[in-house]
Formats: structure tokens, sequence, C-alpha cells
């Protein structure tokens, strides 16, 4: 039946009100769509497009260069080589025991290479690539570099690593570098992020240790793609990172290689100083290592022969090791008495071989006594009684007081390990120490540097240096940084009577060169080498005994302070032998070979030295292991 054309215009309208209805809703999905479309593609193109590089590009840090350290003449001490070596990024390299059975048959990896980088693997993050070999020839990092197709995730790189040339004459200043350890990242709160590259090296002890973030530099970066293997493609942008900075040491590497051979068959330390600077010329603890053992890992069997030595090589005993001073410190004692005024340079006390106090008896060396001796004669001859009188008359305030004004019992600022402070000891000390009080007793022994008295042989050097000169200088190790010249530090001038301190100069020029004096035989013959010093001998055991019949560990340390030349200061020189014996035999022979070295700036002529011990001073400097590339002539090679 034919629908009335009311009903056929109504219906026509429906649908037309439907069909717009839908359209509007197509129309307005179409429009939040193409919205949506525009939001990612253009508002958030540059986000979308960092994710999807990401699946082809990675970012990686460059390690930086470290900074190289030099001695005073410019002669690398501490400096970087090339270094072969193949690292795995674990995200790219699928199969790990594939890959890595694949590598074995390019390059020798043992099967404890393998198992420590899979521990390595283990524990770092998948993008963070890990060293698998290093100091590898460049024939097996060009086989890796053609197979690497088929190793994924496996790239060869050319680092650099630290090398010591002059080995063993440095160690103990540098000290050396060596892999980052868990134990390292424990002690930082917010650590470089250099530091999670495995086997990145950083300084371990010493001078490396001790201005690793000066030395450290800071990291580059570089943009590498990579295909869906994990292969590196290309590298596509580089910024390279800021090198370490460079350090001028103030020490000079012929004088130190002199110390360290005159010291050689010895426990034994040695300081030489400018006393106008404070610059440290030379420091050296006897036997010493090479350095560049640990740089890589030492193995055990070196570590245990290094251990196990009695003399302790890898102890500094020039600044961690403290002795009794000895008879070293009696001039620290008479410039306490003198500027107290208990006492004048020309009174004269009676030794009889010893001082008694109440029941008790301290004895001088020399037995039957010193009889009447007065400043000069007390230091030449190294009374002891003298000593033991003032001491009682000062009291240990004022010696402990000008020991400390003269550096001993203070940690000085040296770039070092583990510095030590020594001891000036007080009766406020004692107390807090031992809950004991001060005895007298206490300041007798402590004026002839005994009982309590300690000083690293960096402190008897800094010593003698501040007596030659009367100025409060400080020890100076690092020159200069980036060729920029480092401060000269003094306090000025020490207060203290010019006229003493020349009376106490005087004395320690009679002790080298009068015939009296306990280091005559280690004099030097010209004016412009004359020295004047000071000998110690500092127990070990409370009971004195004749070092000749004690076991080697038992006997008395030695000891020589000095300063040259007389009448014109310029060095000052701490020898300290462990277990040598006497000072005057043990210690004052090696001080006055130095001596003649730091003033001659070469293997000195003979004919400086006294003819009673030319042939002895030739033989020694003949068997003396010098560096021959340094220029060094020894006696037997001149003309």
């Amino acid at each position: 039946m034919r629908r009335p054309p009311k009903d056929t215009e109504e219906s026509a309208r429906r649908i037309t009100r439907r069909g717009l209805v839908l359209g509007a809703g197509m129309l307005g999905f179409m429009g939040v769509l193409s919205a949506r479309m525009r939001y990612m593609q253009v508002d958030q193109a540059e986000e979308f497009r960092l994710l999807a590089e990401e699946n082809r590009i990675n970012i990686r840090l460059i390690p930086p260069a470290r900074g190289l350290i030099f001695d005073r003449t410019g002669t690398p001490i501490a400096e970087n080589v090339q270094n072969y070596r193949i690292v795995i990024v674990r995200e790219d390299a699928g199969d790990l025991e594939e890959t890595f059975a694949r590598l074995r048959a390019l390059v020798p990896l043992s099967d404890d290479d393998v198992e420590r980088a899979m521990r390595e693997i283990k524990r770092r993050s998948p993008f963070v690539p890990v060293t698998i070999a290093d100091q590898l020839a460049w024939e097996d990092v060009a086989e890796v570099a053609v197979n690497a197709p088929a190793l994924p995730g496996v790239t060869p790189e050319v680092g650099l690593t630290r090398h010591y040339p002059l080995t063993d004459d440095f160690a103990h200043v540098v000290g050396y570098v060596g892999p980052v350890s868990d134990y390292d990242l424990s002690k930082l709160e917010n650590p470089d992020p250099l530091l999670q590259i495995p086997k990145f090296q950083i300084g371990k002890v010493g001078l490396e240790a001790k201005r690793e973030d000066q030395l450290r530099g800071s990291a580059g970066t570089k943009r590498i793609e990579v295909n869906a293997g994990g292969r590196v493609m290309r590298e596509l942008s580089r910024q390279e990172g800021q090198k370490g900075a460079d350090l001028q040491l103030t020490i000079d590497h012929g004088l130190q290689n002199f110390v360290n051979a005159r010291l050689v068959g010895e426990s034994a330390a040695s300081v030489v100083m400018d006393v106008t600077s404070g610059d440290v010329l030379a420091i050296a603890s006897a036997p010493s290592f090479d350095p560049n053992l640990f740089v890589r890992g030492i193995s055990v069997k070196d570590y245990r022969t290094l251990t196990e030595d009695d003399h302790r090589p890898l102890a500094d005993k020039s600044v961690q090791g403290t002795y009794p001073p000895g008879s070293t410190f009696k001039m620290v004692t008479a410039l306490a008495a003198h500027e107290a005024g208990v006492v004048t340079a020309g009174e004269t006390i009676y030794c009889g071989g010893y001082k008694k106090l109440g029941t008790r008896r301290f004895h001088c060396w020399k037995r039957g006594g010193h009889g009447y001796v007065d400043l000069n004669d007390s230091l030449m001859r190294s009374c002891d009684v003298y000593y033991y009188e003032l001491a009682e008359r000062v009291g240990i305030e004022k010696i402990s007081e000008m020991a400390r004004k003269l550096g001993i019992g203070i940690r000085h600022d040296l770039p070092m390990s583990a510095v030590a402070e020594g001891l000036a000891p007080t009766k406020a000390w004692k107390q807090a120490r031992r809950q004991e009080s001060w005895m007298v007793g206490d300041s007798l022994n402590a004026s002839i540097g005994q009982g309590f008295v300690l000083a690293s042989p960096l402190q008897l050097a800094l010593m003698a240096a501040r007596i030659a000169t009367g100025e409060g200088i400080h020890p100076r190790l690092v020159k200069s940084i980036d060729s920029v010249e480092q401060p000269v530090v003094t306090d000025g001038p020490l207060d203290l009577s010019p006229t003493t301190l020349s009376q106490v100069r005087k004395a320690m020029y009679n002790v080298s060169n009068s015939r009296r004096g306990t280091a005559y035989r280690s004099r030097l013959l010209p004016d412009e080498f004359k020295l004047a010093g000071k000998t110690g001998t500092s127990q070990v055991r409370s009971v004195v005994v004749d070092n000749k019949n004690v076991p080697w560990e038992q006997r008395d340390h030695a000891l020589f302070v000095c300063f040259a030349p007389y009448h014109d200061p310029k060095i000052a020189v701490s020898v300290v032998v462990e277990h040598g014996g006497g000072g005057s035999k043990a210690a004052a022979p090696v001080a006055r070979d130095i001596v003649a070295r730091a003033l001659h700036g070469d293997i000195p002529p003979l004919d400086i030295f006294p003819s009673g011990v030319r042939a002895e001073v030739e033989e020694k400097f003949n068997a003396m292991p010098l560096r021959r590339e340094d220029g060094f002539a020894k006696p037997s090679d001149r003309a």
C-alpha cells in the first residue's frame, strides 16, 4: 500500500537527522583522532624520535686522560701509555656463552679471565661496557675487529693506562693507581659516573690518591650507532672530556735516585729539603718497590714477597715512620732552656757519667762522663747529663713547645699517605692518654729524644732547616699545577734569639768538623760543602745492649740531621737507619754523601772527602745502582 506523503516526509526528516548525528559523530571522532595524531607527531615528535633512536644509538662515556706528574726538571714520573683492550656490553651481546666461545677462538682468554668477566658482567648494569681483556697485542685487537659481525656487543678499544718510568724511585711519593673497587665506591657519597666503568683507574696511595680529584679530569661522551645484533656501526658524534691537571713536584729525580741507591740494603729513610723555600728535593724510603706491579692488580706471589719482607718495603718510613729522635733532639732542649733563661751558653755543667734523681740514675752514653761541658761541648760530644740537667730546670712544657716550633709533633700538609704527627708530649697528654701524672724522669728521657718523644724523618729535616735559617718554613711537595706555581708557605721568623741560634749552629758545625765531634769522620773538606749536623741513636729496648751481639731487629736506630753549607745554608738532610746501631757510623756517612751529591749536582769528586775515607766512598759509589740514563758518572768511569 502506498504510504501517505506525510509519512514519507516524516521518514525523510528522521533519516536526515540521524545522518546529521552520525556525521557529526564521525566528524568529532575524526577531529579527536586528528588532534591526537597531531599531538603525537608534532608536539611529542622529539620524545618519540629519541625513543626510536635509543633502539639504535648508545651514548657512552669517554674516560679522560689522567694528568701527568713531573719532577722539578720536567722529567716524567707518572705517564699514560696506550692500552689495547676488548669490552663487551651485555644488553647488545645476546648469548654470552656463545659470544665468549667465538672470542676465545680469536684471542688468548683463560678460564679465569672468562669467569672474572662473567662475574663483572652480572654485577654491572646491562648497558655498561665491561673489559674482557686488556694489554693485548695489536694483532689480537685487529683479529677481533675483522670478526666483529660474529661478535655482537664486543668492541676493541684503545685506551690509556698508567705507567711509572722511574719504577721504585718514586713509589712511596707518587704511589700508584689501580682499578676502582667496591670499597672505593663505598667511601663516596655521590661517585663520579666514571668510576662505574670497569677497570677505570684511580689513585690508591700517595700523591695519586691525595690529588685524585685534580689528576682524574672529567669524562667526555660519544654517540654510537648499533645494529639489531648489537654491533657498533659507526660513531655519530664525540665530545672530548677534560684532561686531568699536570703536576710538577719539587723533587729532583737525579737526587732522588741517588738517595734511593745510597740506602740500598738498609731499612731506612732520608729527606732532603731546601732550607729557604721548604721544597722537598728528595724523600726516600728503603727498600722500595715497583708501583707498576699494582696498576693492573698485583699477583699473590709478588704481594706476599713485599709483605713478608722484614724491611717493610710497602711502608713509607719518611713520613709514616716515627722514631725516638735520640740525640738529634738535643738542639730542641738546648734552645728551650736557653730561650727560657735557665742556662747560659758559657755555663758549664758537670757530667760524671750519670745524673741521680731520687734513687734512680740516668746514665750518659759515656760511662766515665765528659767532665765539665757547656752548650758547645755538650752537642759536639753528645753529652746526655748536660741535657738531663737542662730538662729538670726548664720542664717538659717548654721543651715540647720548642719542639712544635721546630716542626715536631705537628702533622704537616704534604700530599702523601698517612703523614704522621709525631709526638711532643706534655703533662696533659700523658694524663689523658695513660691516666698517669708526668714525672721528672719523663722530662729527662725526653730531653735526649727518648721516652715518649717521636719524630719522622720529614720532621727532623724540617727541624734542621728551621734551625739553619730561623724561619718558620713549611715543607712543599707540589711545585706547580698546570704550570701555575704553588705558593711557598712560611710563618716568618721563629722568634728565637739570633745569638742562641748562632751558638747552636756553631755547636752543630763542630759535631762534624771538630776532632772531638761525634761525626768528624763524616765531614766534607771544602767550605762550600761543610755541613753542620748532629748524630743520634735511639734505643728500641729499655735495656742498653751491645748492637753487635743482638739480632738485627733488636739493634738501636741510627739517626743524623744536618744542614749545609754551614756559612750559607741551602739544604737540610735527615737520615734514619732502622736498627743501624750508632748514628755516627750508620747514618752520618749516608747524610754526608747525600749532601755532597745535592750540592755538587752529580756524583761528587773524591777529593772533597777526607783522604782516610776516599777508598771506602769510591767503593760505595761504584756499587750503587744509579740510573745511567740520567747522565751520572761513577768515579771509576772518570778519566
